[in-house]
């Protein structure tokens, strides 16, 4: 390659050598003019373009004199030199001339000594060049090599500083995690020392609830008598022989049967409203029973006897009844009394039933568990199973997380209350088709842990507590003969269309202290339920009297909602009417009713409770109602009673109004007139004092 190099060099020094000695051979006399033109024409340089470039030139052998001329066929025949070792091995016999584009021009050949000159000069100059190009591309890896160097150096600075922004962001991500850690648990403790203080202060208020209404209901009784003692007395007076019909109120007539004295009694603002199936008791039981010896003439005699039959210490037994309440028992007693009916272990500390408990006592009808300590893992699954006359079965206050299987298929009361049964199963009740009362209060029941299907064999079920656990929704699958249902104290929100559309003979719903709005009532969830007659609505979140209520609705409870406003017409579409309706503790003030807000209860309403409201005058239409007998608008802000407020002057039957209460108002008694209380059967009945104090 290097060869080939040098040859080009030297043609190229020969082709601008040539014409300059010509130059100077030539006379300058001669083709001056042919020379400036040329030079023109070809452009400044010999050899050169017109841009500046080399041109190539053509280069002919001339023959020395010691060369034979070749045929004059090839005189003309231009070669390129192939190389330098043949033009020098040919030096001496030819002469190495330029050919110049025009054939015209002469060319004088150059000497040996010029050509060596020459060569001597390119070869210089490309050793020159070669160090230049050395030079330059040492200069060009060194420069390469900074830059590298400098890069790799920005690299590890970067880098460093990457790792630094990374650490210092673990830090700050690690100490916020730790901050917000602690702001989460000073929450969570602040809610629940919130919620305990809610609790304490829901507690202080249910008891002072509970001790004003037994004030109440106390001062109601003190009144009824006095009532009663004035018409005996007016009775007397006239000398009448018939005696005058006493009107009952309906808080007396559905007042519920004495409870057991271990199930402590609810406060409620007004009368309890449902009944309760009658569950009788030991005392009760006595009762009848010396009733009926009585009846027969004959003295009941009631032997104690004690250690008798393995009756541990005490225990008592009183015929076919054993009590063993409160006598610190740990195991089961191992009982014989084949005649038993009734055995009775409350208060003790028993955990658990072996499946041979009830060997000596198979006739066993009623057996009371509560408030021990049973778990189900302690009881064994075929204990109750030999008790073929068991009716009732109590197991309140104990430790059971799930319902005891294999109970006697004769079973008519369960009652599992206060527990912490965490599911009911399809097959939890399986073969209890007598089951006629069943209660779960008090436990950790809901919507996603109770299957729908786990009612289903209860075929005979008619009255079901659920209250006090933590349904959202009603639950499903209810039995169709379903009576009463008692929902109280859970986290109800809404009430779907179909919930109750298998339970046609429903008489009783108690839904008190849940989370319902009247929108969260589907309109066709009970409007149709001809049965349906009972309705406890309290202490929920409703601001207007639900529309779309059941058309054969009697009693309806309202108390202690946000009630602003009582619709027009939301009773007229009843039948036969509503009869009782309890509105206190709400917010009804002077616009919270209309002239017809009780249209279609004019000749059914007994009781209407409006006190502890924000009324400032007597809601019109109270004064059509020709049925009424009990009316309390006590506390509200009344401030006159007109003369047809409460009783319609033009009406001319029997007095109807047993009991009117309007104390704690702004009422002026000097200003009422003598005819507004002209339907109150008497003027003691009707309670003005006191008032507030302006």
């Amino acid at each position: 390659m290097r060869w080939w190099l040098v040859v080009a060099n030297l043609w190229l020094l020969v082709v601008l050598t040539i014409p300059d000695t010509q130059a100077r051979n030539r006379p300058h006399s001669q083709d001056g003019e042919t020379r400036r033109g040329r030079r023109m024409r070809d452009g400044p340089g010999l050899g050169r373009a017109r841009a500046g470039r080399s041109r190539p030139l053509k280069i002919r052998l001339v023959p020395g004199p010691n060369v034979p001329v070749e045929p004059s066929g090839k005189q003309g025949n231009t070669v390129f030199l192939e190389s330098y070792k043949n033009l020098q091995d040919q030096h001496s016999s030819y002469n190495v001339i330029p050919v110049r584009s025009d054939p015209a021009d002469s060319v004088t050949p150059l000497t040996q000594e010029e050509i060596q000159r020459i060569l001597w000069r390119e070869e210089e100059e490309h050793r020159e060049e070669e160090e230049r190009l050395r030079k330059k591309d040492e200069t060009r890896k060194k420069r390469r090599k900074q830059r590298k160097e400098q890069a790799d150096r920005q690299r590890k600075i970067v880098e460093e500083r990457r790792r630094e922004e990374e650490e210092a962001l673990r830090l700050q991500v690690e100490k916020e995690e730790e901050e917000w850690r602690r702001q989460m648990e000073e929450r969570r403790r602040q809610e629940e020392e919130d919620r305990r203080r809610k609790e304490a202060a829901e507690r202080e208020a249910r008891e002072k609830e509970r001790r004003l209404e037994e004030e109440r209901r106390r001062q109601e009784e003190i009144l009824r008598e006095k009532l009663l003692a004035l018409v005996e007395e007016e009775e007397e007076r006239q000398g009448e022989a018939e005696e005058e019909e006493e009107v009952w109120l309906r808080g007396d007539v559905f007042q519920m049967l004495p409870k057991e004295p271990e199930e402590p009694e609810e406060p409620d603002l007004l009368p309890a409203p449902i009944p309760r199936p009658p569950a009788a008791s030991e005392d009760e039981l006595k009762e009848v029973e010396a009733e009926e010896f009585e009846e027969e003439g004959e003295e009941r005699e009631v032997v104690v006897v004690e250690n008798r039959g393995g009756l541990p210490p005490g225990c008592d037994i009183s015929d076919v009844t054993v009590t063993c309440e409160n006598a610190k028992l740990i195991h089961f007693p191992p009982l014989s009394f084949p005649e038993l009916k009734s055995l009775s272990l409350e208060g003790n500390n028993i955990s658990s039933i072996p499946a041979e408990a009830f060997n000596g006592i198979p006739n066993l009808e009623w057996i009371n568990l509560k408030k021990n300590k049973l778990t189900s893992a302690g009881i064994d699954a075929k204990a109750f199973k030999g008790l073929k006359m068991l009716r009732r079965l109590y197991l309140d206050g104990n430790l059971l997380d799930a319902v005891p299987s294999d109970l006697p298929p004769t079973l008519q009361e369960l009652k599992i209350n206060e527990n912490k049964l965490r599911g009911i199963e399809e097959n939890s009740f399986q073969d209890l088709s007598s089951l006629v009362i069943l209660e779960l209060e008090g436990n950790l029941l809901s919507e996603g842990n109770v299957d729908p299907l786990a009612f289903a064999p209860l075929i005979q079920l008619s009255y079901l507590r659920l209250g006090r656990n933590h349904f959202r929704t009603i639950p499903q699958g209810l039995p169709t003969t379903l009576l009463e249902l008692h929902l109280e104290n859970n986290l109800i929100e809404e009430i779907s269309e179909t919930v109750f559309n298998q339970t046609r003979s429903l008489n009783v719903v108690s839904l008190r202290h849940n989370k319902l709005d009247e929108t969260r009532i589907a309109p066709m969830a009970w409007i149709n339920h001809r049965n349906l007659e009972s309705i406890d609505l309290s202490h929920n979140d409703l601001y207007l009297v639900p529309s779309y209520l059941p058309r054969s609705l009697v009693h309806l409870v309202l108390v202690g909602n946000k009630i602003e406003r009582i619709p027009g017409y939301v009773f007229a579409h009843m039948d036969p009417g509503l009869e009782y309706l309890y509105l206190s503790y709400n917010k009804l003030d002077g616009e919270g009713t209309e002239p017809e807000s009780f249209f279609g209860s004019y000749h059914s309403m007994v009781e209407l409770c409006l006190d502890h409201n924000q009324l400032v005058s007597v809601p019109s239409g109270i004064n059509e109602m020709t049925n009424l007998h009990f009316l309390r608008l006590n506390n509200n802000r009344i401030r006159s009673i007109p003369d047809e407020g409460i009783c319609d002057p033009n009406h001319n039957g029997d007095s109807t109004l047993v009991a009117l209460r309007l104390e704690n108002n702004n009422i002026d008694p000097q200003k009422i007139s003598p005819t507004a209380f002209s339907c109150v059967r008497s003027s003691s009945s009707v309670v003005l004092k006191p008032q507030k104090t302006k």
